[in-house]
């Protein structure tokens, strides 16, 4: 669902950080509702999996905008998805 969380727990290589991002791009492109990138909390259990998982976001608004160079909406999400600061509570990467 679109206003509820969701928690993706599966085997390495099974395909969560795939799943992540599209919900992601589902969320920040909504014609109707979008959720901005600078509201979306997404918790990873590694520095790693977090890095990989922003990159991917980022490369995917990036071919987004390639194919709707004059989206407003694209452009300020990659924006915001730029200026917000990845917070670790651990250790971990």
């Amino acid at each position: 669902t679109k206003n509820g969380s969701i928690l993706v727990s599966a085997a390495a290589g099974s395909g969560k950080t795939a799943v992540l991002v599209e919900r992601v791009m589902r969320l920040l492109t909504d014609a109707s509702n979008p959720i901005m990138a600078d509201k979306l909390l997404v918790v990873t259990y590694t520095n790693a999996a977090a890095a990989e998982l922003r990159s991917r976001i980022e490369k995917r608004i990036s071919e987004e905008l390639l194919q709707n160079p004059h989206s407003s909406l694209l452009q300020k999400q990659k924006i915001l998805k730029k200026s917000v600061k990845p917070r670790s509570t651990s250790k971990n990467t």
